[in-house]
């Protein structure tokens, strides 16, 4: 988790942004977007705070059992939602997002403190067969998410006469509805836990 300084402030930059996103899909007029934006912006935010390096910030001893169970509050509203649903897929992946962050602030609680100035993440902290899955998990899931973001060409056909009556412009939609936007998101919190995986 807390790496490198320079990779470290990149990585709290890209997850405090994606969580100040997610904050702003929360005015959606869906409710299941402002639940899923919730629980996303409460995922950036805390990935921020674990990616600060070690040397500006060494959190207390009492903040890993907070942050485990502020998460595992999370996994277990996720696993809620994903049994009353059963069908809505972005549910399993909040469901491994919690549980991954329960997991590392596990591992952190019981890693030793550091000296000033190294990383808190040791190599060969934790469990590695869970990581190794988590890790796996994650990287399908950028790939995926990647794919799925990347342009398809559609031929369009414009009928006679509609060429500048703005059909098919996307200025009527909120910002915090865009899907293509919501997917960028998970795409980098999906990056930040790669890269906070990787660090353990």
């Amino acid at each position: 988790m807390h790496g490198p300084a320079s990779p470290g402030w990149l990585l709290v930059a890209l997850c405090a942004a994606t969580g100040a996103y997610c904050l702003l899909r929360m005015r959606s007029a869906v409710e299941e977007q402002r639940r899923a934006a919730g629980g996303e912006a409460l995922m950036g935010f805390g990935m921020a705070a674990m990616a600060i390096p070690a040397a500006v910030f060494t959190p207390p001893g009492w903040a890993w059992p907070v942050y485990a169970a502020v998460f595992g509050v999370a996994a277990l509203r996720a696993l809620w939602a994903l049994w009353a649903s059963r069908a809505r897929p972005h549910h399993l992946h909040h469901l491994v997002g919690a549980s991954a962050m329960v997991y590392m602030a596990a591992v952190m609680a019981g890693s030793p403190a550091p000296a000033s100035g190294h990383a808190h993440g040791h190599a060969g902290a934790g469990v590695p067969l869970l990581t190794g899955v988590l890790l796996l998990y994650f990287t399908g899931y950028v790939l995926v998410a990647g794919a799925r973001l990347l342009p398809v060409q559609v031929p369009v056909v414009v009928p006679a006469g509609a060429v500048g009556s703005g059909s098919g412009s996307r200025s009527g939609v909120a910002w915090g509805d865009r899907p293509e936007l919501a997917r960028a998101c998970r795409l980098s919190m999906g990056i930040g836990m790669l890269a906070m995986l990787l660090t353990m």
